[in-house]
């Protein structure tokens, strides 16, 4: 005999969504997008203000190598399948070409050049991050089948910083610059972000900063913002092609210190802009116009810009429109340009169509077992009570069973049976199971 079953439902347990977002690298990347905004209006204050050159060269030295680490990391499962490379199209390469196409129009209306030329092959400002972006992805498995791969890249953004010859195409000299740490970041796991956030490494984060702001206050006016920038060759900032390869590890080693500094002070609980972090790159792609209009129309030139709290109101207002460009809404409405499904582009994937029929096919099997269940139950729930007998009950079939006892039994074995199974008889024609 079995003991009853409890009546008492069982507890429920909650298990984590597998796709569920880390908050903490949601923050790293609100708020290095919001870095990004405020690198860019401060661009055109620095040169009347030796401060602000010097937060100008801080920023400059870490937010971008922290907002490309993160999107490494994010990269890591790239494996080249075909549905992973239909979202690099439609999630990046589309946006691309669709506001590159919209840049074009913008600046032929902001600058007063109604025959400004399509150029896909020179990406128009902060769209290169896309280009970047896309060439990084599709390269990843290789990458990940390295066995050195950190230093092959930093070998490529030494050759490339040293180059003059690499032209504006796909911003080629950018892009192999900001490589390495998009291969850093493939190479990082969670631990490692943990041991970042450690309250001893938090301690150490302001006095990396106040030092770092202190060098940059000194290298203003020796240094070229172009160091940072990645963007030319050394022998095109006037130095020799061995400087411009210290310059390139130089500046690596301190995106690190820098990016760890900053790493260690983002949340790592849920806050209010954590589920901005969804929407940074909608952020980046759509903040590029106002900022054009900005200089196009020469808004730095007014005489209530010069002033110290003018600028911190700048800065203010920059990160208010990063934000406001990082939420739902925004991100709803430009969807069909950053996120467009094109199903009528692709093939159906044979494999998942594969997958999706398995699929069906076992959920139709569980809903007919489901249903063979419940109509059983039913059926023995409405079955007429057995007389009481004496002796075994017969039954015909296949099967075979031991036992005796009052009542109709069920046949142990397998097989196929017919007409009532129990009633009056004698021990033959199988033995019945109680």
């Amino acid at each position: 005999m079995t003991p009853d079953a409890s009546t008492e439902p069982p507890a429920k347990v909650k298990k984590k969504p597998a796709d569920q977002r880390d908050p903490f690298l949601d923050n790293a990347k609100y708020l290095t997008i919001v870095l990004v905004a405020i690198g860019h209006v401060w661009d055109p204050l620095r040169d009347d203000s030796r401060m602000a050159g010097a937060l100008y060269f801080v920023l400059y030295a870490f937010h971008m190598p922290a907002f490309v680490i993160v999107s490494g990391y994010l990269s890591r499962s790239f494996e080249g399948k075909p549905r992973q490379i239909k979202r690099l199209v439609t999630g990046v390469l589309v946006p691309y070409v669709i506001f590159q196409t919209i840049y074009t129009f913008f600046m032929r209306w902001a600058s007063d050049n109604p025959d400004r030329e399509f150029h896909y092959q020179e990406p128009g400002f902060a769209l290169w991050f896309l280009v970047a972006l896309f060439l990084w992805r599709l390269t990843t498995p290789l990458w990940k089948s390295m066995r050195w791969p950190l230093p092959v890249a930093l070998a490529i953004a030494v050759a490339a910083g040293v180059t003059p010859s690499i032209n504006s195409d796909l911003n080629l000299t950018r892009v192999a610059a900001f490589l390495p740490y998009f291969v850093l970041g493939l190479q990082l796991r969670p631990e490692h972000f943990q041991i970042v956030t450690r309250r001893r490494f938090r301690m150490l984060a302001l006095p990396v900063f106040a030092g770092a702001l202190l060098f940059a206050y000194w290298a203003v006016p020796r240094m070229s913002k172009g160091w940072f920038l990645h963007d030319k060759a050394s022998q095109d900032l006037g130095a020799p092609a061995w400087v411009g390869g210290v310059m390139t590890l130089a500046t690596f080693g301190c995106g690190l210190v820098l990016t760890a500094a900053f790493l260690a002070l983002v949340p790592r609980r849920h806050m209010w802009f954590t589920s901005l972090g969804a929407g940074t790159l909608y952020a980046y792609l759509i903040h590029v116009y106002p900022i054009k209009i900005s200089r196009e129309f020469e808004w730095y030139d007014m005489d209530w810009v010069d002033h110290p709290l003018s600028r911190v109101a700048i800065t203010l207002l920059a990160a208010v429109m990063m934000t406001v460009l990082c939420t739902s809404p925004i991100r709803r409405i430009f969807r069909f340009a950053m996120e467009p499904k094109m199903e009528w582009f692709f093939r159906r994937d044979a494999g998942e169509q594969a997958r999706a029929r398995e699929k069906g096919s076992a959920s139709a099997r569980a809903q007919g077992q489901g249903q063979g269940r419940t109509t059983a139950g039913a059926v023995q729930q409405a079955a007429p009570p057995a007389p009481e007998q004496t002796g075994a009950g017969t039954g015909t079939g296949s099967g075979t069973g031991t036992g005796t006892g009052t009542g109709y039994g069920q046949y142990a074995g397998s097989g196929s049976r017919s007409g009532s199974s129990y009633g009056p008889g004698s021990r033959g024609g199988g033995k019945h199971a109680r």
